[in-house]
């Protein structure tokens, strides 16, 4: 290659590099503001699906032998 198009390669790859840089940022932002925050602050922990709980219950009881309920 000549030195003009290792330069305007280098250069490109240089470009390249902070459009990718610049959208992880983005995307960081982005995303943390939202479900990661919700997740630490606990916002799904005080969903409860009782009908997985009910459901799991009654397969006990019909593996020891008793009713379904």
């Amino acid at each position: 290659m000549t030195e003009s198009a290792k330069s305007v390669a280098e250069q490109t790859e240089q470009r390249l590099e902070k459009v990718a840089e610049n959208v992880r940022k983005r995307f960081d932002r982005i995303t943390e503001g939202k479900f990661t925050d919700k997740i630490k602050n606990g916002r799904f922990a005080d969903q409860v699906d009782d009908g997985v709980d009910e459901g799991r219950a009654e397969a006990k009881r019909r593996n020891q032998g008793g009713s379904e309920r």
